[in-house]
């Protein structure tokens, strides 16, 4: 059974969406909150399998929760978003969710969305199951003295599908809380993993930490400012400003002798 939490400022939205989940087979209401705070609460109480998350709200919107949650850490559920706005539909979808609803919601349009948040829930299964496996081999060969050593790749999820990110091609990596944000040219990902772990996974000799917050390609980096009041910026090749940190300054001068 899918357990739905939704979240919408208008009480008569919300009874609205629990009569229809009530229609869909498979899945229940877990709960419901009426602003965004609410929402964030009512997820670690509940820890719901999917939020069914009107946008537009006072004080914290839609995104605004996803933000929340993924900086808070712990399991984040399935976004399926709700709306009378058709135009955030972009957004929405870079955010990761799952699925985008707009008002009035129908029964028909809702039970294909439910199949959707079914769909990913066995995906995230999946690769969890592929990850641990990932983690068994690596640590096998270790024993064996295969040597470990560094992946070439990492899966990563998105809209509710599993990619497969060649990390020779990333350009930068921010960290976000318990989550880094993974820079791919123009597209970014979201991905589960404190950032002085994922760095291991980077090659030494292509990849540096310049800050507690960031890992950048070397061969992203255009220029090395010095700021005014002391210490660096590194830009890309983006136009992008990093900062470095104060721990990571040596970095500046192996940049530059590279």
């Amino acid at each position: 059974m899918i357990r739905f939490l939704i979240c919408d400022d208008e009480p008569l939205a919300v009874e609205r969406l629990r009569d229809l989940v009530g229609r869909v087979e498979g899945a229940e209401v877990a709960g419901s909150a009426t602003d965004g705070r609410t929402a964030i609460a009512e997820v670690e109480r509940l820890t719901p399998d999917a939020l069914l998350l009107d946008i537009e709200m006072p004080a914290l919107d839609g995104f605004d929760v996803v933000e929340a949650l993924a900086k808070a850490g712990g399991p984040t559920p399935l976004i399926v978003f709700v709306t009378a706005y058709p135009n955030f539909a972009a957004h929405a979808f870079d955010t990761g969710a799952i699925d985008f609803l707009t008002k009035p919601v129908r029964l028909a349009r809702l039970d294909t969305a439910v199949d959707r948040v079914r769909r990913a829930i066995e995906d995230r299964e999946a690769a969890t199951r592929l990850a641990d496996l990932a983690r068994q081999i690596e640590a096998l060969r270790a024993e064996q003295g295969g040597g470990g050593g560094s992946s070439s790749h990492l899966w990563v999820q998105r809209r509710g599908e599993n990619l497969r990110l060649d990390l020779a091609h990333v350009d930068r990596v921010q960290s976000e809380g318990e989550y880094v944000r993974i820079f791919q040219g123009d597209a970014s990902y979201l991905h589960r993993e404190p950032i002085s772990s994922l760095i291991e996974r980077f090659d030494p000799t292509r990849f540096v930490r310049i800050h507690r917050s960031h890992i950048v390609n070397r061969d992203r980096v255009a220029s090395i400012r010095r700021r005014p009041a002391g210490g660096y910026t590194i830009v890309t090749d983006r136009g992008e400003d990093l900062p470095v940190g104060r721990n990571y300054r040596t970095v500046v001068r192996d940049l530059v002798q590279d």
